[in-house]
């Protein structure tokens, strides 16, 4: 299926009140957030709370929240520009984070309306502060396992809560807590409206992190904590479904927030090697320093690519549903749901990408880059996490798979109808002449084929497996970095073609180059995950087929990297700062 690029979304058609708002924020994070970096990440008592107090005052707590409970009704693309500019700020940007996505955001789609009415308001206005309770010690990546059980008291007024949970954020300050528990025997969730004051709830010491040391992270204990009826969230067994579609907006929200943290990296990595002299030149004239900082450039606009195409998508997708549902909370979390791999890809490959591009900047700084006193060393230590926030990188490459699947069989993908006609194009190959393709042509076609040997691969491997397939991990793995290579290509592909459009071919040589890099190197990486893929299952024929159709459809013309990352680079240089 082909996607019009006037259909999507980018970066450069925000809006004049988009672009106050994120303003709004680089300002906030100018002056309250990056100048107590290290009061933060002490942990100084009422800091943190304080600062998203201040953020709520600002309306920086509220800006998707509906008008009619005080918010600002936002798009979710405005949202996921906020989210980027916040993700600047290190530890702020979890706590604010975690407060305004699923510190809030389960009361406010899955809440009754007298439940809208009591939280909503304050959480948005900063009043109160937002925790999400799921994880527990013996429930990480399989959540459904959790053992905190509620139980009905004998004048059915309260649920008792008995349990623990950890790894919570903004548990050290949050007023408001969203907990997960099992009614009576019952073997899925339910999800409950915990406040801090009911009684029954203790605390442990902050944990010691590596990074995002100023964030609050503690386990809690709930012993005998009362839980009115009313404050059960959701319906009874509803609390799995509440999680997981929870986890869906996460994910994409974590996809925008590295986009923050990665240009930061780039402005800290470029502006040193404007600075820094070696050999009686500055490093930023080396051809390997030229690389890292392209290479930094054309990943972190990859994800962004991929962020707001996905955003505009879910925007779209919401309105649908919400025109046609009864219930627009419910209604808007169905379109999450819809988004699942979308979700997973960008989760995973923003998280990597950020791991990227932080760890060139401290190979930048050189022997500086290890040194406290630098502001990268933050950076690299506070990047880690993202690869296990929101389900681990694991797991959601076997999400990115087992969707795929899963719109291939519900007939939202034609996945197995182009695989088929894939394998019968390898079957039939003929060497022969093609007349030479514009540009534009060229790339479609890369990206088309990409598409087709991903499927014809996933094909093989769906019927040689059949149900035991989401056993064979390495083998998803291999399919799920080729799905994310092609999403983020193509989401490239789109942007720049857009551009052109608004800028005239001669605005976009540069884009051009990223994109000539991005794919070129696509396609080996593709080739080289399927390869892996299909030599773990595939014999006789089929092993035949899926290796010419991997040559044929990774089959890209040759670049000049050097030369189209030396342009990108000589930009970024130039002006100092991401400019992309």
């Amino acid at each position: 299926m082909e996607t019009d690029p006037a259909d999507v979304f980018i970066p450069e058609e925000l809006d004049e009140e988009q672009k106050m708002i994120g303003q709004t924020c680089r300002d906030f994070l100018d002056a309250e957030v990056l100048p107590l970096l290290d009061r933060i990440d002490a942990q100084e008592e009422g800091l943190m709370p304080g600062l998203l107090k201040k953020a709520g005052e600002l309306g920086l707590l509220a800006i998707t929240v509906p008008e009619e409970l005080e918010g600002f009704g936002q798009s979710f693309v405005t949202s996921m520009y906020a989210s980027e500019i916040m993700g600047a700020g290190y530890s702020f940007a979890v706590g604010w984070s975690c407060h305004t996505g699923i510190g809030t955001l389960p009361i406010l789609y899955y809440g009754n309306p007298e439940q809208l009415q009591k939280y909503i308001p304050r959480l948005a206005s900063g009043e109160w502060l937002g925790a999400y309770c799921l994880t527990e010690p013996g429930a990480g990546s399989d959540a459904n396992s959790g053992t905190t059980k509620a139980v009905l008291s004998e004048d059915g007024k309260h649920y008792i809560l008995n349990g623990q949970k950890m790894w919570i954020t903004n548990a050290g300050f949050a007023d408001v807590f969203t907990v997960f528990a099992k009614i009576d025997n019952d073997r899925v969730l339910s999800a409950f409206i915990v406040e801090r004051t009911f009684p029954g709830i203790t605390f442990n010491p902050e944990e010691k992190k590596m990074g995002i040391k100023g964030s609050s992270t503690r386990q809690i204990f709930f012993n005998d904590c009362r839980v009115p009826v009313e404050n059960l969230l959701g319906k009874r067994g509803e609390g799995y479904r509440i999680a997981l579609n929870i986890l869906h907006m996460g994910r994409i929200k974590l996809g925008g927030n590295v986009i923050g943290s990665a240009k930061k990296a780039i402005d800290q990595s470029v502006q040193y090697a404007n600075e820094r002299k070696q050999f009686n030149c500055l490093i930023s004239q080396f051809g390997a320093i030229k690389h890292k900082l392209a290479e930094q450039v054309i990943r972190t606009f990859a994800n962004e690519s991929a962020v707001y195409r996905a955003s505009r998508h879910l925007d779209d997708a919401i309105s649908l549903y919400v025109a046609k549902g009864e219930d627009k909370g419910r209604d808007t979390m169905e379109a999450f749901n819809h988004f699942a791999l979308e979700a997973a890809v960008l989760k995973v490959f923003g998280s990597e990408m950020l791991d990227y591009v932080v760890d060139e900047a401290v190979q930048i700084f050189g022997g500086m880059g290890f040194s406290a006193e630098m502001p990268v060393d933050r950076g690299y230590r506070d990047s880690r996490i993202n690869r296990i926030f929101e389900g681990t990188n694991e797991i959601n490459r076997l999400l990115v798979v087992d969707n795929a699947l899963k719109k291939g069989a519900k007939g939202v993908l034609p996945t197995m109808e182009i695989a088929e006609k894939a394998f019968d194009e390898i079957r039939n190959l003929k060497t022969e002449k093609h007349a030479k393709l514009d540009y534009y042509q060229e790339k479609d076609g890369y990206i088309a084929g990409f598409k087709k040997i991903i499927l014809m691969v996933l094909k093989a491997a769906s019927e040689k497996f059949t149900r035991t397939l989401m056993l064979e991990q390495e083998i998803l793995s291999n399919i799920a970095d080729s799905i994310m290579q092609l999403y983020t290509a193509e989401s490239v592909l789109l942007r720049v073609k857009k551009l052109e459009s608004i800028k005239g071919e001669e605005g976009i040589k540069v884009y051009r180059d990223i994109l000539d890099v991005l794919v070129y190197d696509a396609a080996a990486r593709i080739s080289k995950s399927l390869k892996d893929a299909s030599y773990s299952f595939a014999f006789g024929e089929t092993r035949d087929l899926l290796e010419k159709g991997i040559i044929h459809f990774t089959a890209v013309a040759g670049v000049n990297v050097k030369e189209a990352r030396r342009r990108i680079a000589d930009r970024l240089i130039d002006e100092n700062r991401y400019c992309f």
